[in-house]
């Protein structure tokens, strides 16, 4: 790719905002913000941006690069009284292009006028129709919904001079790429583009090449590695979604937590968790990519303030959280990167404080701890799940401890009342003692009560291992066969095939809108005639796989479910075999009518 480092920037001082040529207004914001020290990334691609040069940046997620892009953007942006869209920013999921949108408009805070429209799929495309005719000047959407309002002539793109691709490799991944080509060919009068991606692969440096006009190329290489004041441990869970939750609330129970981070895949889940937790008397609340900026903020002064104690957040909603009081980070499910883990656990362990990490791990998922220890260069330590007596054991300490306090505090008003009690009564002093703590506990239990363990008559029905690399029989045809899921991951069936027209990306697309589900966390597609399957993470909730069955696919319902249930109305399973590799070479869907079409991921 050519680079052109040499092109003239002013000299910065890596230690402020204020040498790197930013506009007064906002040098404002940043300072009431709290920005003071510009990352890597924004010290190097600012000035650069504000030279009206072409970018390319090669960063990882959480390195600041939005700040990189929006702050001298926003800074050069031409005041319109028509709010003309000036600024286009693709991003690859919709939560993602909320997210950014939200730090646009938190940037531009002191910006008179200045409208930040996110634009994606699932969302009711009236909305965003009225919002488009009241005007904007900065849109960021996803490449299909970009494309729609395009093409209905909503958005009107010969007004954009400057474009941001975030997150190449990612729209790469999930199938944009023609998308984004096409998008790029629709703008006549850009004259700024800037190009971010975590990786570099042949894709993306042709679009550079292609598109961008003799781009500065900045690379900020990031250190996977994690705090050594960070105390990590693994736990093994089987079952779903309910038995994990028991084995948090046994491992909350006997942890000596200040505050608490717990990481899980999806919005759906935060709620869902945070319900759970609620309900078992922890001061708790979710926090995702739905809840509104001025909402983030009160939470996290809530838990700053001890209102509350567990946050159950999703990887995007938590970056840049900086809570002191944060003890335990807790992966209630397990991140598929390696540097998402490293991003989890940095929330605690801070400038020399001691943290502690916990890492629930389903056996099908032991592969992904092996490459998080690779990538760590540190062994994380298995613990086992707390057992009744270890739960009680914590429960009298934390009843004596309770008693301690109060003592070192003001009794003396109690204490003539009781003296004047045992007077009048004759009582004994440990009778009353003893009362006064059977009506401080109430009618719930103090200790809970050991279970015997039922033994279950052991079962002769042999069931098939989906895991098992022998092959299995098949009267299908060879087209029909796959090979099994990854590691932590399931298969699922979709009835929208190579027949309705159905790509990998209109998979993706509507996985990661609907059920804000990460592509990252989308393994093996195959696409047959009728139908399509997708591999997705193990355990998925109910709730998500509700919403999945009535989002749409183009104009089909994806009426998705996993592979072991029956089809609807039939009693039998109708599944292709996943014990071989299928025949042939790998075909973009629908190139070829009625062939299979296998994407690995």
């Amino acid at each position: 790719m050519p680079s052109d480092l040499d092109t003239a920037v002013p000299s910065v001082d890596p230690s402020s905002f204020e040498t790197l040529g930013l506009s007064d207004l906002i040098l404002s914001t940043l300072k009431k913000v709290g920005y003071s020290i510009p990352t890597p990334i924004q010290q190097e691609m600012i000035p650069h941006v504000l030279a009206g040069n072409d970018v390319v940046g090669q960063a990882q997620t959480g390195t600041g690069k939005t700040a990189a892009f929006a702050l001298p953007l926003l800074s050069i942006l031409q005041s319109n009284p028509k709010k003309i869209p000036q600024i286009l920013v693709l991003a690859p999921t919709r939560e993602l292009a909320i997210q950014v949108a939200d730090s646009f408009k938190d940037y531009s805070v002191n910006m008179k006028g200045i409208n930040v429209l996110p634009i994606f799929g699932g969302q009711d495309y009236s909305i965003q129709l009225k919002q488009l005719r009241r005007g904007a000047q900065i849109i960021v959407g996803t490449p299909g919904r970009v494309m729609d309002h395009i093409r209905k002539g909503s958005l009107d793109p010969k007004t954009i001079h400057s474009l941001v691709l975030d997150e190449a490799d990612e729209m790469l991944r999930m199938g944009f790429l023609d998308d984004v080509e096409w998008i790029l060919e629709q703008l006549p009068n850009r004259k700024q583009t800037a190009l971010f991606s975590a990786t570099m692969p042949a894709n993306i440096r042709k679009i550079a090449h292609k598109y961008l006009s003799s781009p500065v190329e900045i690379t900020i290489k990031s250190k996977v590695m994690t705090a050594h004041t960070v105390s990590q441990r693994c736990l093994i869970t089987n079952g779903g979604f309910a038995s994990k939750v028991d084995a948090l609330a046994k491992v909350l129970e006997t942890e000596n937590y200040d505050g608490v981070l717990i990481f899980v895949r999806t919005k759906l889940q935060t709620v869902e968790l945070a319900e759970n937790l609620a309900n078992l008397g922890y001061l708790t609340t979710a926090l995702n990519g739905d809840i509104q900026q001025t909402q983030r903020l009160r939470t996290i002064e809530h838990l700053k303030a001890r209102k509350i104690d567990i946050l159950v957040a999703t990887d995007v909603a938590a970056r840049g959280l900086d809570v002191e009081r944060i003890s335990h980070v807790i992966n209630f499910d397990i991140p598929f990167d390696t540097e998402a883990y490293v991003h989890r656990i940095g929330r605690t362990g801070r400038a020399g404080r001691e943290g502690n990490a916990i890492l629930f791990v389903n056996p099908r998922e032991r592969s992904m701890l092996r490459s998080i220890e690779r990538a760590t260069k540190q062994k994380i330590q298995m613990m086992s799940l707390p057992t009744v007596g270890d739960i009680n054991t914590k429960r009298i300490a934390n009843f004596k401890t309770k008693i301690s306090t109060a003592i070192s505090g003001d009794t003396s008003f109690f204490e003539k009342l009781i003296q004047d009690y045992i007077q009048e009564e004759k009582a004994d002093i440990h009778q009353v003692a003893a009362a006064l703590a059977q009506l401080t506990q109430g009618k719930k239990p103090l200790l809970l009560v050991e279970e015997k363990p039922i033994r279950k008559a052991k079962s002769h029905e042999n069931r098939r291992d989906q895991y098992s690399s022998r092959p299995q029989k098949s009267h299908r045809s060879p087209r029909n066969v796959q090979l099994p899921p990854d590691d932590g991951l399931e298969r699922f069936r979709i009835e929208a095939g190579n027949s309705h027209g159905v790509k990998p990306s209109n998979i993706v697309g509507a996985i990661a809108n609907e059920a804000d589900i990460s592509s990252k966390h989308i393994g093996r597609i195959s696409i047959y005639d009728d139908y399509s399957t997708v591999d997705l993470p193990y355990g998925m909730p109910g709730e998500v796989l509700q919403v999945l069955q009535k989002a749409r696919i183009g104009s089909r319902k994806m009426r998705i479910r996993r592979m072991a249930e029956p089809a609807a109305g039939t009693g039998i399973e109708n599944r292709p075999s996943q014990h071989t590799k299928p025949r042939g070479n790998r075909r973009r869907a629908g190139s070829v009518p009625g062939k299979q079409a296998s994407f690995s991921r």
